[in-house]
């Protein structure tokens, strides 16, 4: 048991925050932008992170840049995971960047997943995605590093639109 110190110990802080996550599941939007007709990746890591405890709301295929933009605020979302399987990573990621950003998004976790060449990754990186997943990346591996990045985003209030 826990001395009365005024602190709480760190399992006292953790059951805290996953009774936050109850009440309020982090919310992710997993969209497919461009012209790319194959979403069966995305399915699967969406009802991944629906299992691991997510609300996540899956926009369908052929989305504009605008119309991700316009689910993100409207779903009030923490994440944004874009799967891209067409090679246009590098034309519709900034322009997605620059789209949240436009709209006071900024602070939304973006993660990039699917046929990203290996040279093209740190690109990403440096426009703010947070983390790109290639084929082979693990469903628990996946939910584990987005639930983490959260978690701390909302211990630092670094994730906090404004």
């Amino acid at each position: 048991m826990a001395q009365a110190t005024g602190r709480l110990d760190w399992s006292a802080k953790d059951a805290l925050a996953r009774l936050a996550r109850v009440l309020r599941p982090y919310r992710v939007v997993v969209a497919k932008p461009g012209l790319d007709g194959h979403d069966r990746g995305a399915k699967v890591v969406a009802r991944a992170l629906r299992d691991a405890g997510f609300e996540v709301i899956y926009t369908g295929l052929h989305q504009t840049v605008e119309q991700i933009v316009e689910t993100v605020l409207q779903e009030d979302a923490d994440a944004l995971g874009v799967s891209l399987l067409s090679g246009a990573h590098l034309t519709l990621v900034p322009r997605l960047v620059d789209a949240l950003a436009a709209q006071g998004l900024g602070h939304v976790l973006i993660v990039v997943g699917g046929i990203i060449p290996e040279h093209d990754i740190d690109a990403l990186l440096g426009l703010g995605v947070g983390r790109v997943f290639t084929p082979g990346s693990s469903l628990t591996e996946i939910t584990s590093w987005l639930e983490a990045q959260l978690d701390e985003r909302e211990r630092t209030g670094a994730g906090q639109g404004g």
